[in-house]
């Protein structure tokens, strides 16, 4: 196993465990991160993104890794998010492909990828099966997640 695969794994093995400070020790101080629903979010605004979505858990989150491949400075992996959707209850299991850039031995960029329309469906229900494919609907929960994460920050300074 790399050291950037040790890494990743880590990284993966302290969200299972709802560690977001072992997590926040994975990342570059200026972390990129991108996804579907929170869009492209930098530095500490990451961080708390990730500690923020622990909290929503209460810990009662399931990850599952596996293929994960790297060299010195890129990587790649899979993971399933196993979650009751905090609003709602609704179970989502989330299967995510992850893409790394590291830089001093620490994950530089971070990319996640997943099928936001088959997310929607899951945690939304109905609404979500029948406009979480349109543009409006995406856009809306990119705006309640980033609204979210400003109101975590707020309350968790």
């Amino acid at each position: 196993m790399t050291e950037n695969e040790k890494t990743i794994t880590k990284f993966y093995e302290a969200f299972a465990n709802g560690d977001a400070s072992k997590m926040r020790k994975c990342y570059h101080p200026n972390i990129e991160f991108r996804d579907p629903i929170f869009g492209s979010l930098k530095g500490n605004d990451v961080c708390q993104m990730w500690e923020m979505l622990i909290a929503r858990s209460n810990a009662n989150i399931k990850i599952k890794l596996s293929n994960v491949k790297s060299n010195d400075y890129h990587g790649v992996a899979l993971w399933v998010a196993t979650y009751n959707f905090s609003k709602n209850k609704r179970t989502v299991v989330n299967s995510i492909r992850a893409e790394f850039f590291f830089q001093d031995g620490l994950i530089r960029r971070h990319t996640d990828d997943f099928d936001i329309y088959r997310w929607s469906k899951q945690a939304l229900g109905l609404t979500g099966y029948l406009f979480g494919w349109t543009g409006f609907m995406q856009n809306k929960i990119h705006t309640n997640a980033l609204s979210l994460l400003k109101k975590y920050q707020k309350t968790n300074l």
